[in-house]
């Protein structure tokens, strides 16, 4: 009965307003610590089960091939893309904050279970779960960084956030080179240490984020502006207290809203394949380009290293560190152009020297010109500019639709790029590398630098113009509409 008083109420709002002339403080700076380590998490994960293929080969216990490694990165995959969809709708139906601990929960529990795999089937179980609790992360705290840093920062901001993502990489790779060292551990026992990293990790930020609001949009959306007001006056004041300012130049406005308890999956899809169906076909190119030319080649770094270059297996993490260095720099050096020169021109031009560089890349490695530590340098620059496209790929989703489909569209965008790039990605890409061709592996390169050249072009000639605007100037809300 209150949910249907409340969403039949009208309210004007200055929330958005209040929040976008905020300058950086102390706040801002936990809001990224906390929600933003989510791709550290992420990045801890996709680098212990790439850098552990050539141990779980070796394991008494599960005698992995190389396709049964490409099975088990698509399963987490799969997981991520279920996860996401799940998790995305309950995250705009429930709140940003009650989500964001449920799907940290799911992958403390299942990454923790991984360890105690005790053959395939299992650890693909276990490792489908871990990614539902990746992905379901996706679409909260997409949303919760989108809502809360105000709009001059929220570029290279969110590009940064991505690329800590590469953070966690350098840490299961520094991790990869001691537990999978014969000399410390066993061979079987290693691969297992290594998944309590993240669920150590997990359990840390579980205690951090209780200090993050729920966010005051989704409050107000939802008929709760008494607790989005109070909220927002929360944040104003840590800011003060904390050496930050207000910026009162910039005008205070009010919207009015009709507040709703949820939208209805016919309005979401009238949305993304009506109203905004060229911004979808922008999300779509974007995140379907990344998701295949990232987890394809990275799922499958180690065996690539291991069965062309006769790199040992416990050596891996050492190619993995620059290479995860390239990454972290990208968005951090470019990040701030994509707010200043604009979102257009640098993810048109990110997308396309990537995909520009891999196919150069792939061509010197079919004839066989690169050793071990000049591939790896390749990839290095390669992914320099690639981490911040992908960043951005992300940050085009969540920032292009109305903040009450907001969510779910982060969660479909990041379902269907994951299922057609990501999915496929590594089982093809396994299949190729266990052929023992470099000319089949190259043709693989070569599919994943069209992708991204295309997605460069199509963001060149449809893309949103979003820096350094109001999320609600972008996509103005449907309560308001």
């Amino acid at each position: 009965m209150l949910d249907t008083i409340a969403a039949a109420r009208r309210i004007e709002t200055d929330v958005p307003a209040r929040l976008d002339r905020l300058t950086w403080s102390r706040f801002h700076t936990l809001v990224v610590v906390a929600l933003g380590i989510t791709w550290v998490l992420d990045g801890l994960e996709v680098t212990i089960a790439g850098s552990i293929a050539g141990a779980l080969e070796k394991s008494p216990v599960l005698h992995f091939t190389a396709g049964d490694v490409g099975l088990a990165s698509s399963c987490y995959l799969i997981g991520a893309v279920a996860g996401a969809l799940y998790f995305g709708w309950l995250t705009d139906r429930l709140g940003r904050k009650k989500l964001f601990f449920i799907t940290l929960a799911l992958y403390l529990t299942a990454t923790a279970a991984t360890a105690f795999s005790w053959n395939v089937w299992s650890f693909c179980f276990f490792r489908l779960l871990t990614g539902a609790g990746i992905g379901g992360e996706y679409s909260a705290i997409n949303s919760t960084i989108q809502e809360l840093i105000p709009a001059r920062y929220r570029g290279h901001t969110d590009l940064a956030i991505n690329g800590s993502f590469w953070i966690g990489a350098a840490v299961g790779a520094f991790a990869s080179i001691l537990l999978l060292d014969p000399a410390y551990f066993s061979i079987d026992m290693g691969w297992r240490v290594a998944f309590f990293i993240g669920a150590a990790l997990g359990l840390i930020i579980l205690f951090m984020r209780m200090w993050i609001p729920e966010s005051p949009r989704w409050l107000a959306i939802h008929g709760r502006e008494e607790e989005a007001e109070r909220d927002v006056a929360g944040i104003e004041k840590r800011i003060l207290e904390g050496g930050g300012k207000i910026d009162d130049s910039k005008p205070v406005t009010k919207m009015t809203i009709t507040a709703r308890t949820h939208t209805p999956l016919a309005q979401v899809f009238d949305q993304l394949f009506h109203v905004h169906r060229t911004r979808s076909l922008v999300a779509l190119a974007l995140m379907s380009a990344q998701a295949f030319f990232y987890n394809a080649i990275f799922f499958t770094y180690a065996l690539v290293l291991t069965r062309f270059y006769n790199v040992p297996a416990n050596d891996v993490g050492w190619y993995i560190l620059p290479f995860a260095v390239g990454n972290v720099l990208g968005p951090l050096i470019l990040g701030r152009f994509f707010d200043t020169i604009g979102r257009k021109i640098m993810i048109s031009f990110t997308y396309i020297l990537s995909g520009v560089l891999l196919a150069a890349t792939g061509w010197m490695f079919d004839a066989g010109l690169l050793s071990a530590a000049a591939q790896t340098m390749c990839w290095s620059v390669i992914f320099f500019f690639a981490s911040a496209a992908a960043g951005a790929a992300y940050l085009t989703v969540s920032e292009t639709f109305p903040i009450e489909i907001r969510a779910l569209a982060i969660a479909f965008f990041y379902a269907i790029g994951t299922g057609v790039g990501g999915v496929a990605g590594p089982i093809l890409f396994g299949h190729l590398i266990e052929s023992g061709a470099r000319g089949s592996v190259f043709l693989g390169y070569l599919l994943g630098a069209v992708l991204m050249v295309i997605a460069g072009i199509v963001e060149a000639i449809w893309g949103v113009a979003a820096e350094r605007k109001s999320l609600e100037s972008v996509a103005t809300p449907l309560s308001a509409a």
